[in-house]
């Protein structure tokens, strides 16, 4: 399988410094009020990659996945800043595809998937902001990842913030939050021996509370081995506000998502936040069929990778117009005054992901 996977200067191109070098690293004392906030708080920009390649990808899915990217990087230009990192050579296809709508960075990648490989930015209530770097292995060294792995310190130094090191192995894929000190994460990610070999549940809640600023860690199951996320918390739920979620199922009694997504329902309706609420759990059901030209084993037909940005709401549609209709109406609700961009990215979908994972926001001071 593939994998799942702006303030701007001159809304040009701007040429970045070599990867390599010294760079200070610091570190999260106790005493530092540091804090995740939640997506839907302002940004200041998204950040993306425009990372497909031909050894990855194959060459008919190759400039699919190219304008799905820019397809992606244009809808949210249009309530925010974008910055895209791109190779050199790719300099042409991306100029093509954005024009001057999205700033171009250039900077060495092996893939596209920013949720995973930029850093999580974290913010103190003084309006200290910093990144934290948590040392993409490239899902537990499941695809090549020498490029990727440095993409959180490139972030960094390019939105001119302090990055912090962590002494665990994950990605932003697999964190949810709803910036008041709830979490949501998958155990099958976090405490997956191909990310964290000696680090149980406990020691991973330490750290994360330190980084991310968090009270409570809600824990879903998730799935090892069915992709190659190892079942990110961002295909299964997500926080609205704090106290209301929304989280996938998958209606479907033949898929392995069956079964997790029932399960995970079940864990979250008891479920109390940092403050206590029990939360409110808004389900969206997986469409029951998709557009056949880019469906596959792994194609990921579920609406709960949405991308949430100022003033939108940016989210998949597969062809289905009963199941595309409900998602949006839910989501609608959900966020009132946002609008609901739906956009087909089935080229992204076939390689087993979506529009969250294609994005890393950094949060406006």
């Amino acid at each position: 399988m593939i994998g799942r996977r702006g303030f701007i200067r001159s809304l040009g191109v701007l040429t970045a410094a070599v990867l390599g070098g010294a760079r200070e690293v610091f570190a999260v004392s106790d005493k530092d009020v540091w804090f995740m906030p939640d997506e839907s708080e302002p940004h200041k920009r998204t950040w993306m990659a425009f990372g497909a390649s031909r050894r990855i990808w194959g060459r008919e899915l190759l400039s699919v996945v190219q304008r799905d990217l820019a397809t992606i990087a244009l809808a949210i230009a249009q309530y925010e800043p974008v910055s895209m990192l791109v190779r050199q050579a790719d300099l042409p296809v991306a100029r093509r595809l954005m024009g001057d709508k999205v700033e171009l960075v250039v900077c060495p990648l092996d893939d596209l998937w920013m949720r995973d490989t930029a850093p999580v930015f974290v913010v103190t209530e003084n309006g200290d902001k910093a990144a934290v770097d948590f040392n993409f292995n490239g899902w537990g060294q499941k695809q090549a990842f020498a490029r990727d792995a440095k993409i959180a310190a490139f972030v960094a130094r390019q939105a001119g913030v302090r990055r912090f090191e962590s002494e665990l192995v994950l990605e932003g894929g697999g964190i949810e939050v709803d910036g008041y000190g709830t979490a949501i994460i998958t155990e099958s990610c976090v405490l997956n021996k191909n990310r964290n070999p000696w680090v149980g549940k406990a020691a991973a809640s330490r750290e994360l509370r330190r980084l991310l600023g968090l009270e409570k860690i809600i824990w879903l199951p998730g799935i090892k081995g069915k992709d190659i996320t190892d079942g990110h918390t961002d295909f299964y739920a997500r926080f609205v506000r704090p106290g209301v979620v929304v989280a996938g199922y998958d209606p479907d009694p033949g898929s392995f998502d069956h079964a997790v997504t029932r399960r995970h329902l079940e864990i979250l309706r008891r479920a109390t936040d940092a403050e206590g609420r029990k939360l409110e759990v808004i389900v969206l059901e997986a469409p029951s069929k998709v557009r056949r030209r880019y469906d596959n084993d792994d194609f990921a037909a579920g609406y709960i990778n949405f991308y949430v940005c100022n003033g939108a709401v940016i989210a998949p549609e597969f062809g289905d117009s009963k199941a595309d209709a409900a998602a949006k109406r839910e989501l609608q609700k959900a966020y009132p005054k946002r609008d609901i961009v739906q956009l087909n990215i089935d080229g992204i979908a076939a390689g087993g992901g979506g529009i969250h994972c294609t994005t890393q926001q950094e949060p406006m001071i």
